[in-house]
């Protein structure tokens, strides 16, 4: 029962960390600054190293949203500038 209750919770967080992403998107994604899939990635490979306890899933569940919600720029490699103009949808990697 313990695991179903952590396994639900950190589908919870990382569907947090992708709503994150995406507002971020919305609101920030025509400032001219580092695209936030690198906070993403950073923040997945700061949780790997307390993989042993349950912040540590958690900063990678919630990096791993986060990252997915900009993953369309990681494809292209867009480090740092604004976003190109786009439809916002909720549902995208755009």
């Amino acid at each position: 029962m313990h695991a179903v209750i952590l396994i639900v919770l950190q589908a919870i967080i990382v569907f947090i960390g992708f709503g994150a992403g995406r507002f971020g998107d919305r609101i920030g994604g025509s400032w001219n600054c580092p695209h936030h899939w690198i906070l993403g990635l950073i923040l997945v490979i700061i949780g790997a190293f307390y993989t042993h306890n349950f912040w540590g899933l958690t900063v990678i569940t919630f990096g791993a949203g986060f990252f997915v919600s900009d993953l369309d720029d990681f494809l292209h490699m867009r480090i740092y500038g604004p976003d190109e103009p786009h439809k916002w949808r909720f549902w995208s990697i755009k």
